[in-house]
């Protein structure tokens, strides 16, 4: 049976040899407006981070990363940015993220270069009477910046924390409100330091711990244990500093903390850093 031609299939196209196409994002620009951070922002992609307890973990992360463009450029190359990034998503750390810093500069040619990454990390916990264990989830970032002479690099956490009202306990004749809390960290820091400890420092700071998974002896337990350690915003912001100020590892930080108060239509807040 022979074949009937068909006019609606669409003819192979050549495609243009590189050499006859203008690189548009080279051209001059006229305007003399340098442009402080050009690149790409909230780009969804799967890397791989250390992990203390298993070696590594998968994880989905948001990345957004620039560079400075001077003022007589017309654009940058963006398709570069996911290159640097697709050579090292698999490596993507703490240790190796001011060398992706550098090749972001080498790759588009720039003076500086800037990234962000923010992920959800999962570490497991164990419930404090019955042991059962399951994963918690908490927010990660990475974020630094390089002009090839010095280097800024800041580690964040986000942490649930559970806090009791230490007024409200004072002036009740029993109970007292209690919420949960979002404490979030970011250092400066010397050497290397796992996230788990950052996370265990601010844990260790509030009036008690959030699980994914309680019994009702550990529920007992951990409420019984809030009580007993009731904290303002103020009380945990402090907590934590003096922690981070006992380990020299740490150079800089900042600590805030929001209280999603249960019995008022606002939140408590405080933040400190280290001067």
């Amino acid at each position: 049976m022979g074949l009937i031609p068909n006019t609606h299939y669409p003819l192979p196209i050549t495609p243009e040899p590189v050499a006859n196409m203008v690189d548009v994002q080279n051209l001059r620009d006229k305007r003399k407006i340098n442009i402080q951070k050009v690149g790409v922002k909230g780009i969804k992609y799967p890397i791989i981070v250390l992990d203390r307890q298993n070696g590594v973990q998968h994880v989905n992360a948001t990345v957004s990363m620039y560079v400075n463009l001077p003022h007589l450029f017309k654009g940058t190359h963006m398709s570069r940015f996911i290159e640097v990034l697709n050579a090292y998503r698999g490596r993507i750390n703490i240790k190796t993220f001011k060398v992706i810093l550098s090749k972001i500069r080498e790759k588009l040619n720039a003076q500086s270069s800037h990234m962000e990454i923010e992920f959800n990390y999962f570490v497991e916990k164990e419930a404090p009477v019955s042991h059962a264990k399951s994963l918690m989830e908490y927010t990660c970032r990475f974020s630094g910046e390089t002009d090839g002479k010095k280097t800024d690099f800041l580690v964040g956490v986000k942490v649930p924390v559970t806090t009791v009202c230490p007024c409200s306990k004072e002036i009740s004749e029993f109970g007292a409100h209690n919420q949960r809390g979002m404490v979030v960290v970011n250092v400066r820091f010397k050497s290397f330091f796992w996230i788990e400890d950052l996370i265990r420092i601010v844990e260790e700071s509030a009036s008690a711990e959030v699980f994914s998974l309680l019994k009702r002896s550990d529920e007992k337990f951990v409420t019984e244990k809030a009580f007993s350690n009731p904290m303002f915003v103020e009380d945990v912001v402090r907590s934590i500093a003096v922690k981070l100020n006992s380990d020299p590892n740490f150079t800089w930080y900042s600590v805030e903390a929001e209280n999603l108060e249960s019995i008022h239509y606002h939140s408590a807040y405080a933040y400190v850093e280290k001067e």
